[in-house]
C-alpha cells in the first residue's frame, strides 16, 4: 500500500526531496488492507521459442492465422496495453511514472462500477486483532471502485508492512528536512538526533505506524508454521462460507438443502453414514486392473488418407463446419455440434482444436492417430449419463481453449503447457459413472477402495485416459521426448485432481492469494517463473472451465442446469433403493432447481470468476456480466411462499448444523456464563428487595384477580 506518495527504489529517493505540506500529511493511509486499485500484468515468457517476436508466428517464423482468429474474438479495447492502474496507456507496465506511488486513482468503467461483490470482501469477525479492524475488512467501509479492498491473510499482513514502511519513510523525511534548519542556528555536534516532528503530525502518523506493527506481530505469532499462506486464506474463506451457509440453511427447508449440498461438495466435509446390509458386492479381481476398458470397432481402421475432416464421419460437414465456426468464442453451442456430428462432440471439437493451434506438427502427432484416440476416449463417456458425458468434457476442453486465449495470457504458457491443459480438459471426467465420490464411499465401491478415498474419480478418470493412450494406434506422444512426456504426465495430473471440487476452496485461496500478494508487491506483475505458480494458474484455468455454465448464455446454462439436475435426481433415487440417506440436492421431490443456483452462483461460481477476473484484467468482464445476469433470472425464478416455520424451530432433526469455529464456541459459552450471572444477581436482588419494588405500577396486578 503506497498511497502515501513515497515510493521504493530509485524514484522514491527524488520524491523525499520534495517537502510535504501539511496537507500532504494530513492524507497519509489511515486504513489498512486498501490500496490503489493495481491490475495484474502477467509476464510474457515465449517459453516455446527464444527468437520468437510475436505470438502470431509458428517456430518456423510463419504466420499463425489461428492465434490471429482468436486475438479478433475478444474485444479490440482488450488488445492495448493496460498500466498498473484502472486505465489505457502507452507507457509499459514497469514506467515509473504508471506506478501507484504517486496516488492516482483511476475509475473503471461505468458498466462495472454497480457489480456486486461476493462474500469474500464481508466483514469476518473471527479474525480481528486490530481497533482499525473494521477498516480492514469492511468492503462497506471503503470505496469499491477506485480502491482494492485486501482480504487474503498473507497480502493484508505484507499491505499492512509496506504502509509501516511507508510511514517511516515519511517520519525520516520529516527528521531530514527539520535537521538542516537546526544546524543553520545552532550548528549541533555532528551525530546528534534532529528534534521529533510536530505533534499534530509525526505523533499521529508514529501511533498509526506502531498500530499497524502491532497487528502484524499479532499475526506473525499465530501463524502456524506448518501451514502454507494458501492455508491461512483457504481457512479463513470456510469460516466465512459457514457464517453464510447457516444463515441460509436458517431460512427454509430448500434453503437448507442447498447449505448442506454446498458444503459437503465444495468444503471437503466427509460424511459418516451406515451402510446397509444388504449392500451388493461387484465381482473380486485385481486391484491393479483398471476398471471399465473396453475394445472398439473403430480402434484399427483410420488411416491417414481418409480421416474426415472434422475426425468425425457426418452427412452435414458443411452445417458442422459453420458450427465450429465458434470454436474461438465463448459460448459454443456444444449440443448443436454434437447434434451435428453424430453425437461426437468431444472428438470434433478437440480435432478441430488442434488443427487451430497447430498442435499436431509442433509435436508431430499423427492425424489418424489423434482421431483413434479421440473416438476410444469418447466411447468410454457414459451416454446414459445425463452431465458428466462427453458433451460436458467438449464444453470444458472448447472453454479451456478460449480461457488459454486471453489477452493477458498470450505468450505465456508453452506449447506443452498448452498441450496438457486441453488433454486434461478432455479427459478429466471420462468414464464417469454419474454419481459422486461419497457416494462411491459410501457404497464401498471398488472405486473408492482402490483409490482409498481420495479423489475417487479424479484419480479413475486420470487412470483410463492415460490407460488408452496404450490402445492400438492411440498414442498421440509417441514422438515427444522422455522429457516431455514425464513432464506433460505431471502436469495433467496435477490439473485433473484439481477437478475435485472439494478443493475448490483452496484453490481459490491459493489464487485470491497470489493475485492479492502480486498487487502489494512487485509493482502487480505476475511472473509464473516456477514451476508451481504456473501449474497453479493452469488448474485454476481448467477449474474455471469447468465451474463455466453460469457464464454461458442463459439458453446453454439452462440446459446444463436441467442435466445436472436430472443427474443428482438419478444418484438420490439410487440412494432411496438402497436405503442410503438422500445426498443433499438429489431428492427429487423436495429440491429447489432455481435456489440451487443461486446459492451455487453466490457462494461458489462467483468469488471464483471474481478472482479469476482480477488476474486476466479486463479479459473477463462480461463473463461476469453474464453471471451476474443468469443469476438474476434463477432469482426471478423462485416461486414466493408464506414463511416458512422450519426456518423459526431449532434443533429440529432434519436442521443442517455446521461446525462453530473453536473462537465462536467459546463466545456462546461466555456469553451464556454471563447471561446465567446476571440472573443469579436479579434473583439476588429480588430477595433482598420488598415485593412492591419489583413491580412497575403498570406490572402491578390488579386486585380483582387475585
Amino acid at each position: 500500500m503506497e498511497a502515501s506518495g513515497v515510493q521504493e527504489g530509485p524514484e522514491a529517493s527524488s520524491e523525499l526531496n520534495c517537502p510535504l505540506s501539511l496537507q500532504d500529511l494530513a492524507r497519509l493511509p489511515k486504513h489498512l488492507w486498501r490500496q490503489w486499485r493495481h491490475l495484474i500484468r502477467i509476464e510474457q515468457s515465449f517459453h516455446s521459442d527464444p527468437n520468437k517476436t510475436t505470438g502470431c508466428r509458428d517456430q518456423d517464423g510463419h504466420r499463425r492465422p489461428w492465434l490471429e482468429k482468436l486475438r479478433r474474438s475478444w474485444p479490440t479495447s482488450l488488445h492495448r496495453r493496460f498500466d498498473l492502474e484502472n486505465g489505457l496507456s502507452c507507457r509499459s507496465a514497469l514506467d515509473p511514472q504508471s506506478g501507484p506511488g504517486l496516488g492516482r486513482v483511476v475509475q473503471p468503467p461505468a458498466q462495472y462500477s454497480q457489480r456486486r461483490e461476493s462474500f469474500l470482501y464481508r466483514w469476518d469477525s473471527d479474525n480481528e486483532l486490530s481497533p482499525k479492524a473494521m477498516s480492514r475488512n469492511s468492503s462497506e467501509a471503503s470505496d469499491p471502485h477506485g480502491e482494492d479492498m485486501i482480504v487474503t491473510p498473507f497480502a493484508q499482513v505484507l499491505a499492512s508492512l509496506r504502509t509501516v514502511r511507508s510511514n517511516v519513510a515519511v517520519l525520516a523525511h520529516l527528521q531530514g528536512h527539520r535537521a538542516p534548519k537546526q544546524a543553520s542556528i545552532r550548528n549541533p555536534p555532528p551525530g546528534s538526533q534532529p528534534p521529533p516532528p510536530t505533534e499534530d503530525t509525526g505523533q499521529k502518523l508514529a501511533l498509526e505506524t506502531l498500530d499497524e506493527l502491532d497487528w502484524c506481530l499479532d499475526q506473525l505469532e499465530t501463524l502456524q508454521t506448518r501451514h502454507s499462506v494458501g492455508e491461512m486464506a483457504s481457512n479463513k474463506f470456510k469460516r466465512m462460507l459457514n457464517r453464510e451457509l447457516t444463515h441460509l440453511s436458517e431460512t427454509s427447508r430448500s434453503g437448507n438443502q442447498v447449505s448442506e449440498y454446498i458444503s459437503r461438495t465444495f468444503l471437503d466435509q466427509q460424511t459418516e453414514v451406515e451402510l446397509p446390509r444388504g449392500t451388493p458386492t461387484e465381482p473380486l479381481r485385481p486391484m491393479s486392473q483398471i476398471s471399465s476398458l473396453r475394445e472398439l470397432p473403430h480402434s484399427a481402421s483410420l488411416f491417414t488418407a481418409t480421416v474426415p475432416r472434422f475426425g468425425v464421419q457426418t452427412d452435414q460437414e458443411g452445417q458442422l463446419a459453420k458450427e465450429l465456426e465458434d470454436t474461438n468464442k465463448w459460448g459454443l453451442d456444444v449440443f448443436k455440434v454434437a447434434e451435428l456430428s453424430g453425437n461426437r462432440p468431444l472428438t470434433a471439437i478437440i480435432f478441430s482444436i488442434f488443427q487451430e493451434r497447430d498442435l499436431l506438427k509442433t509435436f508431430q502427432i499423427p492425424a489418424d492417430t489423434l482421431v483413434t484416440y479421440l473416438l476410444t476416449l469418447e466411447g468410454h463417456y457414459h451416454a446414459d449419463v445425463a452431465y458428466h458425458n462427453s458433451l460436458h468434457a467438449a464444453d470444458v476442453a472448447q472453454s479451456t481453449h478460449v480461457l488459454l486465449a486471453t489477452p493477458a495470457l498470450e505468450a505465456v504458457f508453452t506449447d506443452l503447457e498448452v498441450l496438457a491443459a486441453i488433454f486434461a480438459s478432455a479427459i478429466h471426467d471420462v468414464d464417469h459413472p454419474g454419481v459422486s465420490n461419497q457416494f462411491l464411499i459410501n457404497t464401498n465401491s471398488e472405486l473408492a477402495l482402490m483409490y482409498n478415498d481420495a479423489s475417487v474419480l479424479e484419480n479413475h478418470h486420470l487412470a483410463v485416459g492415460f490407460k488408452l493412450l496404450q490402445a492400438e494406434n492411440c498414442d498421440i506422444f509417441q514422438n515427444l521426448s522422455t522429457k516431455q512426456r514425464l513432464s506433460l504426465r505431471r502436469m495433467v495430473i496435477d490439473m485433473v485432481l484439481a477437478t475435485d471440487m472439494s478443493k475448490h476452496m483452496n484453490l481459490l485461496a491459493d489464487l485470491k492469494t497470489m493475485v492479492e500478494t502480486k498487487k502489494v508487491t512487485s509493482l502487480g506483475v505476475l511472473l509464473l517463473d516456477n514451476y508451481s505458480d504456473r501449474i497453479q494458474v493452469l488448474q485454476n484455468l481448467v477449474h474455471c472451465a469447468d465451474l463455466s455454465n453460469p457464464t454461458k448464455p442463459l439458453p446453454l446454462y439452462c440446459q446444463w442446469t436441467d442435466r445436472i439436475m436430472a443427474e443428482f435426481f438419478q444418484q438420490g433415487d439410487r440412494e432411496r433403493e438402497s436405503g442410503l440417506d438422500i445426498s443433499p440436492m438429489c431428492d427429487k421431490h423436495t429440491a429447489s432447481v432455481e435456489k440451487s443456483q443461486v446459492g451455487f452462483i453466490d457462494y461458489i461460481a462467483h468469488p471464483l470468476w471474481e478472482t479469476w477476473a482480477d488476474l486476466v484484467h479486463p479479459d473477463a468482464q462480461d463473463f461476469l456480466d453474464t453471471l451476474e445476469d443468469n443469476r438474476e433470472w434463477y432469482q426471478s425464478k423462485i416461486p414466493h411462499s408464506p414463511v416458512d416455520l422450519w426456518g423459526l424451530e431449532r434443533g429440529g432433526p432434519d436442521k443442517f448444523q455446521f461446525e462453530l469455529t473453536l473462537k465462536e464456541a467459546e463466545e456462546e459459552e461466555e456469553k451464556d456464563e454471563e447471561e446465567e450471572e446476571e440472573e443469579r444477581m436479579l434473583a439476588q436482588e429480588a430477595l433482598e428487595s420488598p415485593d412492591t419494588e419489583l413491580l412497575s405500577p403498570e406490572a402491578k396486578p390488579d386486585p380483582g384477580d387475585l
